[in-house]
């Protein structure tokens, strides 16, 4: 059971205790427990929605010197702006802006995620909510391409 709880908190980022319970309520299956997770992790997101983001991080992204984008997501906490995992996420979703070309945020999030597309980009924001603990937003953006 150990293994597993390591397995799915690697795989999900989910705390010990919310993979341990996952595990249980799904008689020790796996995929089951890393489902209930993302569920409960969009419920959580959900609640968290109307917090205010009155930190965050601006991404500047050129790929091939020919597309850049500017990119602003927003966070709660300047602790939050300064992790890793959020400063990741942020990079994440420029690199999105620079492959999808999304007209605005809204387009952004309905588009599947470039990295993974049985997610869409809402569904990762929702993840990174869920996973960090805090209310995020992607605020705005500009692309520019030669």
């Amino acid at each position: 059971m150990n293994d597993a709880i390591i397995q799915l908190r690697e795989q999900t980022g989910a705390g010990v205790m919310d993979c341990k319970r996952a595990l249980d309520d799904s008689a020790g299956d796996v995929q089951k427990a890393k489902e209930l997770i993302f569920q409960r992790g969009f419920a959580k997101a959900a609640k968290k929605e109307d917090r205010k983001t009155g930190a965050g991080y601006l991404e500047a992204y050129v790929h091939g010197g020919r597309i850049g984008v500017l990119l602003e997501v927003r966070c709660e906490t300047d602790f939050v702006a300064k992790n890793d995992q959020f400063k990741a996420f942020v990079h994440d979703v420029a690199l999105q802006i620079a492959s999808m070309n999304p007209e605005n945020v809204t387009d952004l999030l309905a588009q599947p995620f470039i990295k993974d597309s049985s997610l869409t980009m809402n569904d990762l924001l929702s993840r990174m909510i869920a996973t960090i603990g805090e209310n995020m937003k992607i605020e705005r953006f500009a692309r520019y391409e030669l």
